[in-house]
């Protein structure tokens, strides 16, 4: 017996073909991040984070395979219009991952909002990017800029310093950090007897240390990372002002440095959102697998890379595998309590997480755990409306 078709069946089952192939295609995860430069291997520890994440659940999220497209930023924010329109426009990707440059990153969250692209950001703290541009399709893994800053602060008044210099490059993420510890040393009493500035990634730093020893400040706070944190770090404890000015800063002076940094950095006090001795279950069993894969110690990048890829599950699962259905997937990513190895974690509504900020100490090789600094810190997002 003939069977016929009718011209509205066949197309119900042309749109039934598709939606299950679009459902089995596997989701195009970009990844922008920083392969050459300073923030290299900040960007390599991003990238190992997320995709272990991804290996644990034997290559996909919510039953759909993940697959790669990735470009190196170079930690250029001249070029970081053309390399994210590579990922969207050449490469289809769904979501974009990415960066470690904060001033990259306001780029990336300029044409993500504007395209509608899903955007997780695993380390840039730049304020701007959860506060006046804040988007319901962007996302942070990490911490804003306001929050660590703000945290070590509160703490070096609460030690007691009344007098103190900052250092930073002059760029988004420095500036802000200073700012916000500015606001939180302010605030319990304390003191900016200068604010001084280098550009990126300048990292000659003797005409500032002098200027420092000759201002004989109660402490130093200084925000630099990756090459330029060693190097200052490294410098600052060669010119003797470690002796008598102790250096503070935000965690990643030290995180994912200390090898390089050795004997200069031993002491120094930090605060971030993750330690190295959280000794908790949760943190043990992640630290372990990385080295197991990686055959190198995890660090607060890695973290953020492996949070990264957790939020994006907990988005394809409430959507059922539907990246598409994008909705679906922001609410559940909004709504998700991240089970992470710094601790668990929730979305502010300008979608920063609400965290732990913790005080650590250097010893040896390790930022280890010494306090919590300030419980479940929420960043103020000035600015933001959604």
């Amino acid at each position: 017996m003939k069977t016929t078709l009718t011209s509205g069946a066949l197309g119900a089952m042309l749109f039934a073909s598709t939606c299950a192939f679009a459902q089995n295609a596997p989701v195009k995860v970009g990844l922008m991040l920083p392969a050459t430069g300073t923030f290299a291997n900040l960007g390599n520890m991003i990238e190992n984070g997320f995709k272990m994440y991804v290996a644990e659940q034997g290559g996909k999220l919510a039953g759909r395979e993940i697959v790669y497209a990735k470009v190196d930023d170079e930690s250029d924010p001249s070029k970081a219009s053309d390399n994210v329109n590579k990922l969207i426009k050449r490469d289809q990707v769904d979501v974009l991952i990415g960066t470690v440059h904060s001033g990259v990153a306001l780029t990336m969250a300029k044409v993500a909002k504007e395209s509608g692209t899903l955007l997780i950001v695993p380390n840039a703290g730049a304020n701007a990017i959860t506060g006046p541009m804040c988007a319901k399709n962007i996302f942070r893994s990490s911490f804003s800029s306001w929050q660590s800053g703000y945290a070590m602060g509160k703490v070096a008044a609460e030690r007691g310093h009344k007098n103190i210099v900052t250092i930073t490059w002059n760029y988004a993420f420095g500036n802000e950090s200073v700012q916000a510890f500015r606001e939180g040393f302010e605030k319990g009493g304390g003191t900016i007897a200068d604010s001084l500035t280098l550009p990126f990634p300048n990292v000659e730093f003797q005409a500032l240390l002098t200027q420092i020893a000759a201002k004989k400040p109660d402490a130093v706070y200084a925000f630099f990372a990756g090459g330029g944190a060693v190097k200052f770090v490294k410098d600052y404890a060669a010119a003797g002002l470690n002796k008598s000015m102790p250096l503070y800063g935000p965690g990643f002076l030290t995180d994912g440095t200390l090898d390089a940094q050795g004997a200069s950095a031993q002491g120094m006090l930090t605060t971030l959102h993750y330690a190295d001795n959280l000794n908790t279950p949760r943190d043990n069993g992640f630290r372990q697998a990385f080295l197991r894969a990686y055959k190198a110690d995890a660090d607060v990048y890695a973290v953020q890379g492996y949070d990264a890829a957790q939020m994006l599950h907990a988005g394809l699962k409430a959507a059922a595998g539907d990246i598409k259905a994008k909705d679906k997937v922001i609410a559940g990513m909004e709504a998700a309590v991240i089970d992470s190895p710094r601790g668990k974690f929730t979305m502010s509504k300008a979608h920063n997480p609400v965290q732990d900020l913790y005080l650590r100490e250097v010893k040896g090789a390790d930022n280890i755990f010494k306090a919590v600094a300030i419980k479940g810190l929420s960043d103020p997002a000035k600015g933001c409306r959604m």
